[in-house]
């Protein structure tokens, strides 16, 4: 691998994160202009605009032949995006999770997850499976437009408070800035995601590593860059309805959108490697349930939980080396694993759940 790739490979990455901040300013904008609540802005336009960079990588990636890279940035971004990002999150601040969360976007992004598995149970994923996974985002994103327009005054008064104004300027030179900002941001993005695939790719074979792992880690958090800077300034500010809903909302995206788009595009269809339908589908979908009991203990994330959740991330990245560098160690680690880390987490949430549980009834 040469220099020049080197340093493409670094470019394209800062691209992405410049062009995914263009994109989330312009996309920010108009929504707050048509009035939306800040959870569903967290949802939908914050969550879609930082996913820009994995939605670039893996349709690039489907198109030039790099299918691994491009189911791996998906899979390793939604593991990433709750361990890592909500576990640093949760270490600056608490973060309170809103109600609509429990009851209706993480049991979503549960079973999207779990269709997903389904899909890919054949090895691939066709031309109908990215349509099915495409109309899921457009129904999805159309209900929660159609939710927020029903809003009452008291999110239109929380609106206000999370963005200091009540509405925007609309006026034509703000619009048009606006999609400035969308255009240059797509720009970038696309330019930036060539110039990360191929320079993962040549890391990947100068590592000797699959281009499985180096999609699940490398380009994962990569591209989740943008979903880490939202979420820890959000987080920071106080704002932590767009924390939580950034990481659920982006979750629903990758999947329904990134994977959606990029087998639709895809010539022949995206193989599903067979290691990835052994282990790293299982603990996305592993994930993305932990969330819902966690989620409800008390509907906070507390530094504990977050904690736990960056303790997870490093013992699956642990796991993914340790596959590549040391596979004689692998049984081990899977024993200490089920035998004593899983079963000391649930023990922790049972008894944050029954605390939690004896909170409400002492207080009705």
């Amino acid at each position: 691998m040469d220099m020049l790739t080197m340093v493409l490979f670094v470019v394209g990455l800062g691209l992405l994160v410049v062009g995914a901040e263009a994109l989330v300013r312009g996309a920010s904008g108009l929504a707050a202009a048509a009035g939306i609540s800040p959870l569903v802005i967290g949802l939908t336009v914050v969550a879609y605009g930082t996913s820009a960079p994995e939605m670039a990588v893996s349709v690039q990636s489907a198109l030039s032949g790099q299918a691994d890279i491009a189911v791996g940035n998906v899979i390793g971004s939604n593991i990433f995006n709750v361990l890592f990002i909500l576990g640093v999150a949760a270490l600056i601040t608490p973060l309170i999770v809103s109600g609509q969360l429990i009851r209706r976007d993480v049991p979503l992004m549960i079973g999207i997850s779990i269709l997903l598995f389904w899909m890919s149970l054949d090895g691939q994923l066709g031309w109908w499976d990215g349509l099915i996974l495409f109309l899921g985002i457009i129904a999805y994103t159309t209900g929660s437009i159609w939710q927020s327009r029903r809003e009452t005054q008291q999110l239109k008064d929380e609106y206000a408070q999370e963005f200091g104004r009540e509405q925007p300027p609309k006026g034509t030179r703000q619009m048009a800035l606006q999609l400035l900002y969308i255009l240059v941001g797509l720009g970038l993005l696309v330019l930036g995601s060539t110039w990360l695939v191929n320079g993962a790719v040549a890391i990947a074979k100068l590592l000797g590593v699959s281009q499985l792992v180096i999609g699940l880690t490398i380009v994962a958090a990569g591209t989740s860059l943008p979903e880490v800077a939202t979420s820890i300034v959000a987080s920071l500010r106080g704002e932590r309805d767009i924390a939580v809903g950034n990481v659920v909302g982006s979750n629903i995206f990758n999947i329904l959108s990134v994977l959606g788009l990029a087998a639709l595009v895809s010539p022949q269809g995206i193989p599903v490697a067979p290691a990835a339908l052994a282990f790293d589908l299982p603990v996305m979908i592993a994930v993305a349930v932990i969330c819902l009991p966690i989620f409800f203990t008390g509907g906070v994330i507390a530094r504990w939980e977050g904690l736990l959740f960056l303790g997870y991330y490093v013992a699956y990245t642990a796991y993914l080396v340790l596959s590549t560098t040391h596979p004689q160690l692998v049984p081990d680690f899977r024993l200490v694993m089920l035998l004593g880390v899983m079963p000391l987490t649930g023990l922790a949430l049972l008894i944050s759940l029954i605390q939690s549980i004896k909170a409400k009834q002492w207080v009705t």
